[in-house]
């Protein structure tokens, strides 16, 4: 396995970046302590959304609201409004069931890109069956779709196996949840009524140094159901949107009352020809103090050290190239060198 790793050591204040069912900061057990978590799918989304933003090569969308989509294209294919509505719906029953209760989506939400969508409906338009016409199309719009993956229960033959891992981060020491009680004060209530907030409630944070991990398996991201059409280059300058908005992107639960965004302080690159994805997790299993110096070096130190034992035991692990010896552009131009 062709593999670029990148192991992320970062620090966020007073947060709340990914809440559980009851809105607390979610949380694991490592190490026999409690550490701050955030989940990988929380870090996906954050990737994803950025990566859209900044790069027309990310416009993949996955949503249940598909016939939508799928009349317009038709529409502009050439159908007439009546026939486009009954195509669409075929469309999306070849990926999943209409919603009885909800016409208007499938029960299950797909991930599709506007290049697919506009192939498909013109195959249709012209007379091609929909099941036939799904499999026949590309996705060279939607390099989220070969990152992260995607999965058709009706059809497996349209599954994509996504070519980035993503870890939970945790947290490099133990960590609890703390309160914060808040009041808001009603601007139009007399001094004379009384001195009591006209609303009081709380909300529970933490603040944390994490430890996350991402690695991208360029085989996978080079083969046919992939982006494996495009050139070398244009693959390269994808990765490079991707492995920077992976770097950068943070999930924006309570951004406006917690803005905790922040940079990685520091992030180890690892290219390597072959083997299999390999976390520097257990780096922290006993959880890192600050000892009156703060939990970055210390996290820091722990991550080199362990890095240091496994190459003693299993020889050399990769290429390896840290962000702040060499600065981003050039962080990107070493882990991107060679194939891809």
């Amino acid at each position: 396995m062709n593999l670029i790793e990148l192991h992320i050591l970062q620090s966020f204040p007073v947060s709340c970046l990914n809440r559980d069912d009851v809105g607390s900061p979610k949380s694991a057990v490592f190490g026999g302590v409690t550490r701050a978590r955030l989940s990988s799918q929380s870090l996906k989304r954050a990737v994803r959304l950025l990566a859209r933003s900044e790069s027309t090569a990310f416009q993949g969308i996955r949503s249940r609201f598909l016939l939508e989509p799928f009349t317009h294209a038709l529409l502009a294919a050439g159908l007439e409004e009546s026939g486009a509505a009954e195509k669409a719906k075929l469309i999306c029953e070849a990926f999943s069931k209409v919603d009885a209760k909800k016409p208007d989506q499938v029960t299950t939400a797909v991930y599709l890109s506007p290049r697919e969508i506009e192939q498909i409906a013109t195959a249709v338009a012209a007379g091609e069956d929909p099941k036939k016409a799904i499999k026949k199309v590309d996705r060279l719009d939607a390099a989220d779709i070969a990152l992260f993956g995607r999965m058709v229960a009706n059809d497996a033959t349209l599954n994509v196996e996504g070519a980035a891992m993503f870890s939970h981060a945790l947290s490099t020491h133990s960590s609890s949840n703390e309160i914060d009680f808040f009041s808001s004060v009603d601007d139009l209530k007399a001094d004379a009524e009384d001195a009591g907030a006209s609303m009081i409630g709380t909300l529970e944070f933490n603040s944390a140094t994490y430890y996350r991990y991402t690695a991208i398996n360029l085989d996978q991201f080079a083969c046919p159901k992939n982006l494996g059409k495009l050139a070398a280059d244009q693959r390269a300058a994808i990765l490079k949107d991707f492995i920077r908005a992976t770097l950068v992107a943070v999930p924006g639960a309570r951004q406006n009352s917690m803005n905790a965004a922040t940079l990685p302080f520091e992030v180890l690159g690892i290219r390597k020809p072959k083997g299999q994805p390999l976390q520097l997790a257990n780096a922290f299993e006993a959880p890192v103090k600050a000892n009156g110096k703060g939990l970055q070096a210390a996290s820091l130190a722990a991550m080199k050290d362990h890095l240091a034992a496994l190459e003693k035991t299993w020889g050399n692990l990769g290429e390896k190239v840290w962000l702040t010896e060499t600065g981003l552009d050039s962080f990107l131009d070493q882990l991107l060198a060679g194939d891809v």
